[in-house]
């Protein structure tokens, strides 16, 4: 595997520099070009701003179906929901207060292409992510154009992080790590360490050894620190001590009751009803160290027009509980990969 080289955000910005590229990608990106060969930065997230918000009152841009905020695409000017696909017009003064102090903020891979293009002006780059290849045949032609060097630099999100054999590509640069380790979920460091380790196996597959360069804000975490030395036995030890601490699996078993409708009240009135009956349930079963989490509003509440709550239950063995739910209207995920 290449050697990875970790990148403190924090002293670029003590240096002065406020790109969101760091001194040290910039300089390997300038070797890259000066030695005709190729480099593939790494963003997990799609989009040239991820919030658009108002400096004068702070509202925010959200989607009219979704509890999220809309995401600016400058290519094509629009706002984007990345759930339900709703679109809008880019706002020139904010709905709330009149004012013209909208503003966009955050980091997508269409921002990071405007930055390296006014970098290095005459580098040829290639954007891949949902929005440049929606079906199979335009992924096939952007891997095509990429792998006959009709481009330097690649950009993309995670479906660059794995399968790709391009012997030309000497740089794999994370630009931002601590966008996959941000989610509240009991199985995101694990997501984390796969994707920057499948990433930086992209980086010197050809003659020409390759550097692997991941851009933090928080180098001394673990799972950053583990993958950066490719240390799959350490993190399994500190990520298991870790499930086991809080008893998430494997030490327990999840169950994730999910309940859907246009009606916010009713969506919190079936998940206490529910929530009611799984604690009868528990205590006549008799089920020993089993607990319900919850009920509450989804981590994204409202999503194509249909607000969710959620809850969880955990416990060692929770078979005897599945053979008397019932509960048809409510979606249930059995050891789910994400509780979000």
């Amino acid at each position: 595997m290449p050697p990875v080289e970790v990148i403190d955000l924090r002293n670029e910005l003590h240096a002065g520099n406020t790109s969101i590229i760091s001194r040290r990608l910039q300089e390997e990106l300038a070797r890259v070009l000066e030695n005709k060969q190729q480099a593939i930065l790494f963003l997990n997230r799609r989009g040239a701003a991820s919030c658009v918000l108002c400096r004068d009152c702070g509202y925010t841009v959200m989607c009219e179906h979704c509890d999220i905020p809309m995401t600016y695409h400058s290519t094509e000017r629009i706002l984007l929901c990345h759930y339900c696909g709703l679109q809008s017009k880019v706002l020139q003064f904010c709905p709330q207060c009149k004012s013209s102090g909208i503003r966009y903020f955050g980091l997508g891979t269409e921002k990071i292409q405007e930055t390296i293009q006014r970098l290095f002006p005459e580098a040829r780059l290639l954007r891949w992510d949902r929005d440049t290849a929606r079906n199979r045949r335009a992924h096939e032609q952007l891997l095509d154009r990429f792998a006959g060097r009709e481009a330097d630099i690649l950009i993309g999100t995670q479906m660059i992080a794995k399968g790709l054999d391009l012997p030309g590509v000497t740089l794999v640069g994370v630009v931002s790590a601590d966008i996959a380790l941000g989610l509240p979920d009991y199985s995101t460091t694990e997501r984390a360490f796969t994707l920057l380790t499948q990433v930086a196996g992209r980086a010197g597959r050809g003659a020409e050894a390759g550097q692997v360069i991941i851009q933090t804000f928080n180098p001394q975490h673990f799972c950053i620190e583990t993958a950066s030395h490719h240390d799959y036995h350490e993190f399994y030890k500190m990520e298991i001590n870790s499930r086991y601490r809080y008893q998430y699996p494997p030490f327990r078993h999840f169950v994730k009751f999910t309940y859907s409708h246009e009606n916010r009240q009713r969506c919190q009135n079936e998940a206490l009803l529910l929530y009611d009956r799984l604690k009868q349930w528990i205590e006549r079963l008799g089920l020993a160290e089993t607990d319900v989490v919850g009920p509450a509003p989804a981590l994204m509440e409202r999503m194509r027009g249909k607000y969710r709550w959620q809850m969880i239950v955990r416990g060692p063995d929770l078979h005897q509980l599945l053979r008397v739910i019932e509960a048809p209207e409510w979606e249930i995920d059995i050891d789910p990969v994400s509780t979000i």
